[in-house]
């Protein structure tokens, strides 16, 4: 008999779903909001991180640049707000992969389950995009069928307006016409 496994969400999907951004053309996690998800200090995150620095190369975790880093918290206005509070220094971004690796590194049972909820996230979005394309990608190929169409369709709009304006015209009575003299 299967084992029946039941997963408690920590956080509603919301919720981990606005702490992905998007840099680099990658979905990334910062360092603070991971470090809130699971439980422990960003310093904490961070000096783990540190100590484990093989297990994250480039692709799975990266520091955003000073010019990112600027253009990021200038579109929270200042840098008092209570959710920026304190945020001085460029965050380290946590791609999907370097999010896994956290969990090894940070080796708790609450850093499994959210991690375990965060790959789930990470999934259906990705689920999510591949609807989305295949949409597009119809659309593309109804757009090139129907574009080539255009002239002919035009055409066709111009003999319906000759035809309509030759039935405005009035038109001359077919038939005798006897002279009353």
């Amino acid at each position: 008999m299967a084992k029946e496994t039941t997963h408690k969400l920590l956080f509603p999907d919301e919720v981990l779903i606005n702490k992905i951004y998007l840099f680099r053309s990658q979905k990334v996690m910062l360092d603070r909001d991971l470090a809130e998800l699971y439980g422990v200090e960003t310093k904490h995150l961070k000096r783990q991180v540190k100590r484990n620095v093989d297990r994250f190369p480039d692709d799975f975790m990266f520091q955003m640049s000073e010019e990112e880093f600027i253009n990021w918290r200038s579109q929270f206005g200042t840098s008092n707000l209570s959710d920026k509070m304190g945020l001085r220094y460029p965050p380290y971004c946590f791609t999907e992969h370097g999010v896994l690796m956290l969990s090894s590194v940070l080796n708790s049972t609450r850093a499994i389950q959210v991690n375990i909820q965060i790959v789930r996230i990470y999934t259906k979005l990705r689920e999510m995009l591949l609807t989305h394309k295949d949409i597009l990608l119809k659309l593309e190929e109804m757009e090139k069928k129907i574009g080539k169409q255009d002239n002919k369709i035009k055409l066709v709009f111009d003999y319906l307006n000759q035809f309509i304006k030759q039935q405005e015209q009035p038109r001359k009575l077919i038939g005798f016409r006897k002279n009353n003299k």
